[in-house]
């Protein structure tokens, strides 16, 4: 196992809310991330779409993933998504989560959320890069 996968692994063991989502990884390097899951039908709104925040929560663990992958602890201090396009039951999407910038305390990524080859989502976090090591 690679440092960013025992890193994630121990993100993902404390991270119920990740779990719940029915979050699988797909594939993780040094600032990139990518997870995926299926729309479930709790996940629906009232209008029988996905509810933006399942897509939010999502793109969310993608980037916490990849802001964390470099082995210093990080966490978000600024986040925003574009919802694009409608996302119904059953579908999977896809978050991909890779760096754009990082210095020593910060670091800003784009997350794209995907059903198959179209975008239904585009994330932007930055985070705060703590002076703490990840124990891997």
């Amino acid at each position: 196992m690679t440092k960013v996968e025992k890193i994630v692994a121990q993100m993902l063991e404390k991270d119920t809310y990740s779990q719940w989502l029915g979050v699988e990884v797909v594939e993780l390097r040094e600032g990139f991330a990518q997870i995926k899951m299926t729309v479930r039908e709790e996940m629906l709104n009232g209008m029988g779409i996905m509810h933006g925040g399942v897509s939010f929560s999502l793109a969310d663990s993608a980037f916490a993933f990849a802001s964390n992958s470099h082995g210093q602890k990080a966490v978000s201090i600024e986040t925003s998504i574009n919802h694009t396009k409608a996302v119904f039951l059953n579908d999977e999407i896809v978050a991909t989560a890779e760096v754009e910038t990082i210095s020593r305390s910060v670091g800003f990524y784009i997350v794209r959320v995907t059903r198959g080859e179209e975008l239904v989502g585009l994330f932007k976090g930055v985070v705060f890069r703590k002076q703490e090591e990840w124990d891997v």
